[in-house]
């Protein structure tokens, strides 16, 4: 994953991303952090193609994501596992559905959905849930479905977007070691957080942003007091 010069500006105010240089190592795993309106958020949706840069350039996997046709879009996004903060999991349905849904979107075969969800569930601690609605899941147990869900169709690259914001610590640090799991069997892993103690605690690659520009890249780092 490479971003050269990369500038995103919107018509108001001062611009997003201003010239960002990126380079994420297949297998990595790296956090991004900074303060609200650093960035970190228009760099997310550049990398789902939801936005597109006004200058330079995003290559992932070797695709530049910016020339992409719209009809080319979903098939990019199927290499990338995304998680948000608030689940969006779908409410009516249950865990095997919510997770299973990735799977009919592209026509992945029912006897292989059958084999592939089950092993997923387990891989994220939720072997024995695959009957339960997500409003009878704690927190973490959502995350864990939309971290399911998210992993099923095997990605090569997870973007995390505040995967514990609203999570206490206790799972906050269950939802990380899954994490760091499932980079050690290679899937390149971006996670956006404001969370310090994890940051700080786990010493991976830090790339702090502030008002649109990396200001800092470490080696195994730490979150970055602005203050």
């Amino acid at each position: 994953m490479v971003l050269d010069r990369v500038s995103k500006s919107y018509s108001t105010g001062a611009p997003a991303l201003n010239g960002v240089n990126l380079r994420v190592k297949k297998g990595e795993f790296v956090f991004i952090v900074g303060d609200s309106g650093s960035g970190k958020s228009t760099l997310i949706k550049l990398l789902l193609r939801e936005l597109t840069p006004t200058s330079g350039t995003i290559l992932v996997n070797g695709q530049s994501v910016a020339d992409l046709k719209p009809r080319q879009i979903p098939r990019y996004r199927r290499n990338l596992g995304i998680v948000f903060q608030d689940f969006r999991l779908l409410k009516d349905r249950n865990v095997y559905e919510n997770v299973a849904f990735a799977q009919r979107i592209i026509q992945v075969p029912t006897k292989e959905i059958k084999r592939n969800v089950p092993a997923i569930l387990a891989t994220v601690g939720l072997a024995g849930k695959y009957k339960a609605k997500p409003k009878q899941l704690s927190g973490g147990e959502q995350q864990r479905v939309a971290l399911a869900r998210a992993l099923i169709n095997r990605p090569p690259i997870l973007l995390a977007d505040e995967p514990t914001g609203n999570l206490d610590p206790k799972n906050s640090w269950e939802i990380m070691k899954l994490l760091e799991k499932i980079n050690e069997g290679g899937t390149t892993i971006l996670v956006v957080t404001h969370n310090r103690e994890i940051v700080n605690e786990m010493r991976k690659r830090v790339v702090t942003m502030k008002k649109g520009v990396i200001v800092s890249d470490e080696e195994k780092g730490g979150y970055i007091d602005e203050n």
